[in-house]
C-alpha cells in the first residue's frame, strides 16, 4: 500500500531549510574550501511563492541553485555534481530528492521519484551567476544595458531572477547581481507608465460603446482588458514586476493597493449590464489617478471621469496621463520612441517573451529605420 504524501511545505521554506540541513553541512565536510553562492530562484511557482500541494507534480521538491566561480566552475562542476548524486539523502521532509529523469516530450519535465538508496538524481543546479543569467534573462548582470535594452526584458523574466531567495552568498556577487535587474530604471519605469496609460485610452470607451448597441459580450471583454491593464498599471505605481496571466491575479492582490481596487474590479466583472459595469471601473480610474498624483512625477492631473464627447460613456481620457510622462523623460532616444510600451505591454505570446532570441529582433520596432 503507497504511503501517505507528507504534509505540504512551500517551496522556498522546504529548500531553506534543505540548504541549511541538508547541502551545507554536506559541501562543508566533503567540500570545506569550496567558495559558493546558493538561492531558489528562476522559473517555478515556488520561487514565487504561490506553489501549493497541486505543484508538487512537476520541477517541484528538494532543489536550488549552487554557484560557483566562474574561474573555477570547470573544474569543480563534475566532481560536485557526483558527491552530491552520492551523498545526499534519498528523501528530506518526506519529499524524494531524486528526480525522473527530463521528459523530453513535456518540455523536459522531473518529477519526484522516489527511491530507497543512492545514487540521487537531483535537482540541484550547479551554475555561474552569469551563466544563470544569462540562461533565463538573456543579459548578464555586468551587461551595459540601454533603455531600448531594458524594453525587451520580460517582467516575468526580470521577476524570476528578482523572487525567490538567497541562502548563502559567499561569491558575494549574487545579491548585488539581483538588485541590479530590482526594478527599472527612472526612465523606463516612466515610458512603461506612459504607454500602460496609453493601453488604457485606446479602449475605456468600449465598455459603453459595446454595450450600448447590444454587444454584452464585447462589453465584457473590453472590461476583463480594462481591469488587466490597470492592475498592470498598479504594479507599475507600486514599482513591483507584474507576472504573467497565471499569478497576475494571485500578486495582484498582495499589493497594497488592491485592497481599493479590488471590490471595484469585482463589480465590474460581475455586472449584469454595461451601465452597471462601467461605474466601478470609472472609479478604479479616478482612484489610480488620485493614487498617481501622490507620486509626484509630473504637475498634478484632474482624477474625474467624465462622458466620451457627450456620450454617456464614463472615461478618464487615459492619454492626458501619457504626456506628461513622457515629457518628464531625461534619455532622448525613449522620449522619441512611439507608445507602444515594452515587448509584454504590447505582446502577450510566452512563445515570444520566453524565447531569449526573439525579442531582441523587436529592436527595430523602437527606431525610425524602416531597414
Amino acid at each position: 500500500m503507497p504511503s501517505a504524501s507528507p504534509p505540504f511545505i512551500p517551496g522556498l521554506a522546504l529548500n531553506r531549510q534543505f540548504y541549511a540541513e541538508v547541502v551545507r553541512p554536506l559541501l562543508d565536510r566533503e567540500v570545506p574550501d569550496l567558495v559558493h553562492s546558493a538561492a531558489l530562484m528562476g522559473s517555478g511557482s515556488d520561487v514565487l511563492g504561490f506553489d501549493t500541494a497541486t505543484s508538487t507534480d512537476h520541477n517541484w521538491g528538494p532543489r536550488l541553485q549552487l554557484f560557483l566561480p566562474a574561474r573555477e566552475y570547470a573544474a569543480q562542476k563534475v566532481a560536485l555534481d557526483e558527491t552530491l548524486q552520492n551523498q545526499l539523502p534519498p528523501a528530506f521532509r518526506g519529499f524524494s530528492v531524486n528526480f525522473s529523469q527530463p521528459d523530453m516530450e513535456d518540455g523536459g519535465t522531473q518529477r519526484m521519484e522516489t527511491i530507497s538508496t543512492g545514487p540521487v538524481r537531483h535537482l540541484i543546479e550547479i551554475e555561474t551567476i552569469d551563466s544563470f543569467f544569462q540562461r533565463h534573462l538573456g543579459v548578464t548582470p555586468g551587461a551595459d544595458l540601454n533603455a531600448i535594452d531594458w524594453l525587451l526584458l520580460s517582467e516575468q523574466s526580470l521577476l524570476e531572477m528578482t523572487e525567490g531567495q538567497v541562502f548563502h552568498d559567499g561569491l558575494g556577487s549574487l545579491l548585488p547581481a539581483r538588485e541590479r535587474f530590482d526594478f527599472y530604471p527612472r526612465d523606463v519605469w516612466l515610458y512603461r507608465m506612459a504607454a500602460q496609460w496609453q493601453r488604457l485610452s485606446q479602449e475605456e470607451a468600449f465598455l459603453g460603446r459595446c454595450g450600448d448597441v447590444g454587444d454584452d459580450l464585447g462589453s465584457r471583454i473590453v472590461t476583463a482588458r480594462l481591469v488587466r491593464d490597470m492592475m498592470r498599471l498598479a504594479f507599475l505605481m507600486q514599482r513591483r514586476y507584474a507576472p504573467y496571466s497565471k499569478w497576475l491575479g494571485s500578486a495582484f492582490s498582495r499589493l497594497a493597493l488592491a485592497r481599493e481596487l479590488l471590490p471595484l474590479f469585482e463589480q465590474a466583472l460581475q455586472a449584469e449590464d454595461w451601465q452597471s459595469r462601467q461605474r466601478p471601473v470609472a472609479a478604479a480610474y479616478s482612484f489610480l489617478a488620485e493614487r498617481y498624483n501622490a507620486l509626484q512625477i509630473t504637475p498634478p492631473i484632474d482624477p474625474s471621469v467624465r462622458d466620451y464627447f457627450g456620450r454617456p460613456y464614463l472615461v478618464i481620457f487615459a492619454e492626458r496621463f501619457s504626456r506628461p510622462l513622457q515629457d518628464a523623460i531625461s534619455d532622448q532616444v525613449l522620449k522619441g520612441i512611439p507608445l507602444i510600451g515594452a515587448i509584454d505591454q504590447f505582446a502577450d505570446s510566452t512563445d515570444l517573451t520566453d524565447d531569449l532570441s526573439l525579442p531582441r529582433r523587436l529592436r527595430v520596432l523602437y527606431t525610425q529605420d524602416p531597414s
